[in-house]
């Protein structure tokens, strides 16, 4: 089975969107493996989003991401990856699909609802940073 990392950002928790998109990956059939609430520093925050470092958007998205609290989970089942990103829909939310998370509930790239790995190694590293107890 695949494993993947998914973070429901500040703005869907604010909005109540936390039951709602577990709701979406479940009826997917991904399974939940562990989930937390927690309030991400800026040091983390920079950890994750790493690859973007130097990127004029870079900033703004720490900002965001550190902004309230956000729910971190990881998903698994046959294809989690591409099955997690498929239900969160394009990462600029007038791109994605209507029946997407995004698609459904965002208007921006930033504060779009929700972060999910984008390969099977990157999920490795992003579970690693924040549940470096799933091995």
């Amino acid at each position: 089975m695949e494993r993947t990392f998914v973070m429901v950002k500040p703005d869907g928790v604010k909005a109540g969107l936390v039951g709602e998109c577990i709701r979406r990956y479940e009826a997917r059939g991904l399974a939940l493996v562990d989930l937390r609430l927690d309030r991400l520093t800026a040091e983390i925050a920079q950890v994750h989003y790493g690859e973007h470092a130097g990127k004029p958007f870079f900033p703004g998205l720490v900002e965001h991401v550190t902004s309230g609290p956000v729910v971190l989970m990881v998903l698994e089942g046959e294809g989690a990856v591409a099955a997690a990103r498929k239900t969160n829909g394009a990462t600029n939310p007038l791109d994605a699909e209507p029946g997407s998370i995004r698609g459904d509930f965002a208007l921006e790239i930033t504060a779009n609802v929700v972060h999910g790995s984008d390969s099977v190694t990157t999920a490795e590293r992003e579970i690693g940073i924040f549940f470096p107890n799933l091995k």
